[in-house]
């Protein structure tokens, strides 16, 4: 694979943004090289059998995940300590204790389905045409979750912590699940877990947060397994382009998230939506008629 510092950089900001943004950080890793075409359709080919650039592209989620961690490092030392209180005292208590169960139990149903189908997913649907189909399905998904979300009267009552502590885990793991979803190119991790928290009454501002605490771990194991195929054969001779798409993923991650709390305590999906909508359909065309 030929991986040039300009590819990763590039490809890594639109990871670290596309990831938490609800507009799928996958169909862009599909579709961006397929747009810009040439060499970077040749180079950036997560279809390719044995593709380094998935491995790259997935590697990056470590960075994403760094991100995360570092902008809600108070929450997860609260979530950490409750675990471990929960298992010392033998209880499920506290607000930091139900949620640390809560985040546990809703990552296992995306883990074992991103090991059982990840691969038949990037090789049966990783290519351009599927990715802008799904990116217009995203925008359908996120368009319904407004038009159909429940408003909850209590919803800005207590902590962060206490609010999505209520969460019956059912309902947690639910929201959890919905995660299966973004293994379709095109289809976003963070859109589809906030679409399913806005349907069992979660604010806006309370469905993102918990969207990204939900993909935290998950994004980083995701990541950690990758991270042996870019140290061995896969990975010779681009270790430079990919530190340096590292740096651009955690940068802009962290300010995606930075920018995302705000945005969300007083605005809603429907511009993601509509980009997500056009975007799409712009791909479809171009991918098809060009």
């Amino acid at each position: 694979m030929s991986l040039t510092y300009l590819e990763a950089i590039v490809v890594g900001a639109f990871q670290g943004v596309t990831e938490l943004f609800p507009v799928s950080s996958l169909g862009h890793s599909v579709l961006i090289p397929a747009l810009v075409g040439g060499q970077w359709a040749k180079d950036l080919d997560v279809s390719a059998p044995e593709s380094p650039y998935l491995a790259f592209i997935v590697g990056l989620h470590v960075a994403t995940a760094l991100a995360l961690l570092l902008f809600f490092w108070r929450d997860w030392v609260r979530i950490i300590g409750g675990f471990f209180t929960s298992i010392r005292y033998r209880r499920v208590k506290t607000p930091a204790e139900r949620l640390a169960w809560l985040i546990i139990l809703a990552t296992i149903p995306v883990g074992i389905a991103g090991l059982a189908l990840e691969h038949l997913f990037r090789t049966t649907l990783g290519k351009p045409i599927p990715a802008a189909s799904f990116l217009i399905a995203n925008g359908v998904v996120l368009y319904l979750g407004e038009r159909l979300r429940r408003r909850a009267a209590a919803a800005d009552v207590g902590s962060p912590d206490e609010r999505l502590a209520r969460l019956p885990m059912g309902r947690g793991v639910l929201i959890g699940s919905a995660q299966i979803l973004a293994l379709l190119p095109g289809i976003s991790r963070s859109g589809v877990t906030m679409v399913a928290g806005l349907l069992r009454g979660l604010s806006h501002e309370d469905a993102a947060r918990f969207s990204f605490l939900l993909a935290t771990p998950v994004i980083l194991a995701a990541g950690a397994l990758k991270i042996p195929d870019l140290t061995g054969p896969l990975g010779a001779g681009i270790h430079g382009p990919i530190l340096a798409g590292s740096i651009a993923s955690f940068v802009s991650a962290y300010l995606a998230v930075r920018f995302l709390i705000r945005y969300f305590h007083t605005r809603t999906l429907t511009p993601f939506a509509i980009y997500c909508g056009l975007a799409g359909l712009g791909s479809l065309l171009w991918l098809t008629l060009a």
